[in-house]
């Protein structure tokens, strides 16, 4: 990682060389069921900020609620830079995954502060053109953020048809994940932020191949105390952190949730210990 990039990732990940990122940049992608919870996004980047994650995911158009808010001690700033239609229940007729400012594709980042920029290397079943779509999505910002220093997170996702559960649905096959994340370091990834396979005890060749930060990309709502089982697996299987979006804005207490997952991240903590951890709610 060059040196102009590990200035900005100084201010997201924590003197333990790991991160909690908390995305709730789920609005950008016109799918209703990802909006619950996420309605005041003041109110929820003003919980975040309380609770104290280490970077909070958004997008340009929202980002103004956490970068104006005075003072030095907030998350960093995790910014999102493409948006398309893969999350919908149904399959459209044409699928996309476009840059939100093709021309300048890190200049919001630039104007906002951002720590790092973030963007998708998608594959799905019969979708080869828009696999294309996130390369040279890739290959526009790769070079820009080399120029201006602006360190790449690249989230690949392995993608199951809508047919299968009728939605949007993570395919944990390793045989289809290891590839694709090795494929996001080809590309230049400064951080892969990569699904869960679907055997914890696999989760080391995701890290194996990335040979950059990874962090675990949390997916839909769960049983907390299995989300807690699940992760402690991928942090001891070489993960560098965590990134979780509804399991932590979806619920009533926010706080709770980051001040567990903070502990596991930063202090090794144990399930169980973390489970201690969101019931004293400190």
């Amino acid at each position: 990682m060059r040196d102009s990039h590990k200035v900005r990732l100084n201010r997201m990940f924590n003197v333990s060389g790991k991160c909690l990122d908390v995305a709730i940049d789920h609005g950008v992608f016109n799918e209703y069921s990802f909006l619950d919870g996420l309605e005041d996004v003041e109110k929820v980047v003003g919980q975040l900020v309380e609770a104290g994650p280490d970077a909070i995911q958004m997008n340009y158009g929202q980002c103004d609620a956490l970068q104006t808010i005075p003072g030095r001690d907030k998350p960093a700033l995790v910014l999102r830079t493409d948006v398309g239609n893969p999350y919908n229940p149904k399959t459209h007729r044409v699928m996309f995954n476009i840059l939100q400012n093709a021309d300048e594709p890190i200049l919001e980042a630039i104007r906002m502060d951002a720590a790092c920029v973030v963007v998708n290397l998608l594959l799905l079943p019969d979708e080869p053109e828009l696999h294309r779509q996130t390369i040279t999505n890739i290959s526009k910002l790769r070079g820009a953020c080399d120029k201006y220093g602006i360190p790449l997170m690249i989230e690949p996702l392995v993608m199951q048809a809508n047919s299968q559960k009728g939605g949007y649905q993570v395919d944990g096959d390793k045989k289809k994940l290891v590839p694709l994340v090795r494929q996001a370091r080809e590309l230049g990834a400064d951080i892969i932020k990569a699904d869960p396979t679907d055997e914890v005890e696999d989760y080391h060749e995701v890290i194996e191949v990335a040979r950059c930060p990874v962090l675990v990309r949390g997916g839909g709502k769960a049983d907390l105390r299995s989300v807690f089982e699940r992760s402690y697996g991928f942090l001891q299987q070489g993960a560098k952190g965590l990134v979780y979006g509804r399991n932590i804005y979806q619920h009533p207490n926010p706080r709770r949730i980051v001040k567990a997952f903070m502990a596991m991240i930063h202090q090794d903590a144990t399930p169980d210990e973390a489970w201690e951890v969101y019931e004293s709610g400190s």
